[in-house]
C-alpha cells in the first residue's frame, strides 16, 4: 500500500500517543503546518485507510460524556513509518505565491513593493507564532531542530524581502524581468 504525506503525519503524530483525528488535527495546527499542514478532509480519510490496513487501530472511548475515537499505531505502522523515516525525502517543494507574483512583476511592475511588503509581513507574523511555541514550552529534541529553522529561515525571509526592497527602490537598471 502506498501511502499519501498526510498518512505519514499520521502515523509520526500516532508514534508519540494515542489520539483522536481532532487530536492530529490540532497538533498539525501548532506543529507540522508551518511546513506541512493537514486538513480534517485530509486526516479522517486517511485514519479510515490506515486502520483498513492495519496499521493503526481504533478504540472508541468516552471522555466528558463525548464519545469518541482514539487511534494508536500497530507494530505494522510503527515499522511502515521507521521504514519511511528510513528513506531519502523525495519533496523538497516550496510554494510562495508572493515570489510567484514577484517572478511575473515584470507585467504590472508597480505591484512589486506591495508584494514584498506583504511577504516580509507574513514572515515577521510567522516568527512572531514561532516564538510563541517556543516561549510556551521549549519543544526538546528533533521538534527543536526544526522549531529554529523556521525561526532562522524566517527571519532570512525578512531580511531578504528588506534587501530585494531597497533594490526596488534603487534606479532600475534592466530589472523589470522578461
Amino acid at each position: 500500500m502506498e501511502l499519501s504525506p498526510t498518512a505519514y503525519v499520521i502515523l509520526g503524530m500516532l508514534s508519540w500517543s494515542p489520539k483522536s483525528g481532532y487530536d492530529i488535527k490540532g497538533l498539525v495546527d501548532h506543529t507540522t503546518r508551518f511546513f506541512w499542514a493537514a486538513s480534517y478532509g485530509q486526516i479522517y480519510p486517511e485514519l479510515r485507510r490506515l486502520a483498513e490496513a492495519g496499521l493503526i487501530e481504533a478504540k472508541d472511548t468516552d471522555t466528558g460524556g463525548r464519545r469518541r475515537t482514539v487511534y494508536g499505531l500497530t507494530p505494522g505502522g510503527r515499522a511502515q513509518l521507521r521504514e519511511w523515516l528510513a528513506g531519502d525525502p523525495e519533496v523538497f517543494e516550496l510554494r510562495d505565491e508572493g515570489l510567484l507574483r514577484l517572478f511575473f512583476a515584470g507585467a504590472a511592475p508597480a505591484t512589486a513593493p506591495s508584494t514584498l511588503d506583504a511577504k516580509r509581513r507574513h514572515h515577521e507574523t510567522v516568527i512572531a507564532q514561532l516564538r510563541e511555541i517556543e516561549a510556551a514550552g521549549k519543544p526538546e529534541g528533533f521538534a527543536e531542530i526544526v522549531l529554529r529553522y523556521g525561526i532562522e529561515m524566517n527571519e532570512w525571509a525578512v531580511e531578504w524581502c528588506e534587501r530585494a526592497g531597497a533594490e526596488l527602490e534603487a534606479p532600475a537598471k534592466g530589472k523589470g524581468g522578461r
